[in-house]
């Protein structure tokens, strides 16, 4: 399944780390490791990862300043470990630019789909390449360029933003259910994870504009097609 795939593991619990490398190597990944916050900059750096599985806590540099610095040196997938189901830990993670997030303890089944589905959005993304823009009021969406404005105003979304707005453009004023979204955003069918979609649309809508995605409480959310001006 991952073969030719490479994951860097930040964890400074050497049982962890090993166990979660053990894990994603069993599952055909070439893993390569760091323990701490300086340390997994550099390593992203020298060995040019597919996706990162980056614990919150870390010496040195805490995981969300190490997923600041390497989305600066590229974009690239993040799974963020926390150890505690702490919502505010959640939105700063999102907001430097992680694409999920796992809360310890976790199952390492778990962790493996979420890698294989962060990998498998990477790819069809780049197949929306020359997709035309979408336009809803003054919300333009541009698929191709992976580029959104609100207005005259560009709008700079993490991968997962973007694909979560994506899709419910894709079904202007449909309401569409937290399972489904999770189906085809995060790739997970049958999954119950649905605070990950809660967490991701408020920060979304935090980007964009509350008013823009309409909550309708016990199924799921809707994205508005008027114009907000």
């Amino acid at each position: 399944m991952g073969t030719n795939r490479r994951v860097l593991v930040v964890e400074d619990e050497p049982v962890i780390n090993g166990a979660v490398t053990d894990r994603l190597a069993a599952a055909g990944y070439d893993v390569v490791r760091a323990f701490d916050g300086p340390g997994a900059v550099e390593q992203f750096r020298a060995s040019d990862p597919d996706v990162v599985v980056l614990d919150v806590m870390l010496p040195g540099l805490d995981g969300h300043e190490v997923c600041r610095r390497i989305q600066a040196v590229r974009p690239v997938p993040v799974l963020m470990l926390t150890a505690a189901d702490d919502e505010t830990d959640v939105l700063v993670g999102l907001a430097v630019g992680a694409d999920d997030y796992l809360t310890k303890p976790f199952r390492m089944r778990e962790l493996v789909a979420r890698v294989a589905a962060l990998l498998r959005r990477v790819e069809r993304a780049a197949e929306l390449t020359g997709t035309a823009p979408t336009d809803l009021g003054d919300l333009r969406v541009d698929p191709g360029a992976r580029r959104v404005w609100t207005g005259d105003d560009e709008v700079h979304l993490t991968p997962t933003e973007f694909d979560l707005l994506l899709c419910l453009a894709a079904n202007p004023g449909v309401v569409l259910t937290r399972e489904r979204l999770l189906s085809e955003v995060w790739d997970w069918p049958g999954a119950s994870g649905t605070r990950t979609v809660d967490s991701h649309v408020k920060a979304l809508r935090a980007k964009i504009g509350a008013e823009r995605v309409r909550t309708v409480h016990g199924v799921g959310y809707a994205l508005e097609t008027g114009s907000t001006r």
